[in-house]
């Protein structure tokens, strides 16, 4: 999932210099020959994608006799809040994965370095990325990511229990009057059709998809101004809490209960992302399908999330580890397509129209989204406004606020954290 609810664990101090960022880097990105080296690779894929990324990592130190890759792996909560420190001390990794609604807060302290020399070594350009996710990549004109993959939010539906209310397993409703005609059948038949998540996880990428959906934006486009109290995020809000009033969700959802509902044949439908397909797959004898995400507010539109490959501000830099990096980095990034078997959709266009990512039919019904994914805007600590639109999210479906006030309450309250992260980033 995306890492912006845990900006704020980043913490903040003094950060070390960055000497030689400005320095072009040679075109060296298939080979590196130069004297051994190890680079220290750290990232939180603890979960069903940790194995795909530890197999792409041997892989490479089996097929590059002078680099040897050793991959540390942590719960990303403590990933965010350790980097830094570790950096600033002068013990921070040669390599990272960052979420890209990280990427800003870690150059504006100068964790991470600009990668505009490394994309320029690597023969990377927006040619060959999807715009969202390549655009995400940059903060303040320079480039702070190389993507790796997307993952977005899509549709899962269980085929057995839309049967069971006498509807089509596989033609889920796809627009608003099939989707609410879809939960009515479902009541009828004694099944809560879709779970309303009040958490972050999975509750606000809905509410963002929505709102999208709906015509409307998180933010202004250089974040500086909160848009969450605006009618189509109102909209948005109140058709999931009038699912709850309906009858077509239970109350007070807890965290992850959509997903085992799901699973447990108590839902027909679950909004959640591409990594739950993994978890859906260990499910015995389960019968679902994904689709995109279906269009509810009148415009296509999904959240998603993207990984990024990151060099860290080093102090006394490697140029050795600086071109081993990029070789890394380079051979992962073309490695995309075993990257995607572990529940990803790649981030390069060349791998995710090939025919060979077409037959892992799953992640190519979630990269159909691709063209309208949406990620927020590179600001420095954007994260922390997200706290008060999670907020909203849970008074609003726990029924303790009417959604307009508790929208408006919190961008209120947000508006003035993103004034004192300007001042406190000097943006």
């Amino acid at each position: 999932m995306g890492a912006g609810a845990l900006l704020s664990a980043c913490g903040g101090g003094s950060s070390p210099s960055n000497p030689g960022a400005d320095t072009p880097a040679e075109p060296a990105a298939d080979t590196y020959d130069g004297p051994s080296v190890e680079l220290e690779f750290w990232n939180g894929f603890t979960g069903g994608d940790g194995p795909f990324m530890k197999q792409l990592v041997d892989q490479f130190n089996a097929e590059h006799d002078a680099v040897t890759v050793r991959m540390t792996v942590m719960e990303w909560a403590d990933y965010y809040s350790r980097l830094p420190a570790a950096v600033t001390s002068g013990r921070g990794p040669d390599v990272g994965i960052m979420h890209v609604d990280s990427l800003s807060t870690n150059a504006a302290r100068n964790v991470i370095m600009p990668l505009d020399d490394v994309a320029t070594a690597l023969e990377l350009d927006s040619s060959d990325f999807a715009d969202a996710v390549w655009s995400a990549g940059e903060y303040k004109g320079q480039r702070f990511g190389i993507p790796l993959d997307v993952h977005p939010l899509g549709f899962y539906y269980n085929k057995t229990v839309l049967e069971e209310a006498g509807l089509d397993p596989e033609a889920p409703p796809m627009d608003r009057s099939s989707y609410e005609d879809a939960l009515e059948a479902l009541k009828s038949a004694g099944i809560s059709g879709h779970w309303m998540s009040p958490h972050a996880f999975t509750g606000s990428m809905t509410l963002q998809s929505l709102i999208w959906q709906f015509g409307g934006s998180l933010f202004n486009d250089d974040g500086t101004e909160v848009l969450w109290d605006q009618d189509p995020a109102i909209e948005a809000l109140t058709w999931m809490v009038d699912a709850i009033n309906d009858g077509y969700s239970p109350t007070d959802v807890g965290q992850d209960a959509d997903a085992i509902a799901l699973q447990n044949g108590q839902a027909a439908f679950n909004w959640n992302g591409i990594w739950h397909m993994n978890n859906l797959n260990e499910v015995p004898d389960l019968e679902w399908g994904v689709a995109p995400l279906p269009n509810i507010g009148g415009a296509p539109a999904a959240w998603a999330g993207s990984h990024n490959f990151v060099m860290t501000t080093q102090r006394s830099p490697d140029d050795n580890k600086l071109d081993a990096a990029r070789v890394f980095i380079n051979w992962v990034s073309r490695q995309s397509l075993a990257w995607a078997e572990g529940g990803q959709v790649p981030a390069r266009t060349s791998v995710r129209e090939s025919a060979e990512f077409a037959e892992l039919t799953d992640q190519a019904t979630f990269a159909e989204q691709v063209d309208y994914l949406r990620f927020p805007p590179a600001v420095p600590g954007i994260g922390d406004a997200f706290e008060d639109f999670d907020q909203a999210l849970n008074e609003a479906v726990l029924l303790t606020k009417e959604p307009a006030d508790a929208l408006r309450s919190a961008a209120e309250r947000a508006a003035k954290k993103l004034e004192e992260n300007r001042n406190r980033f000097g943006e």
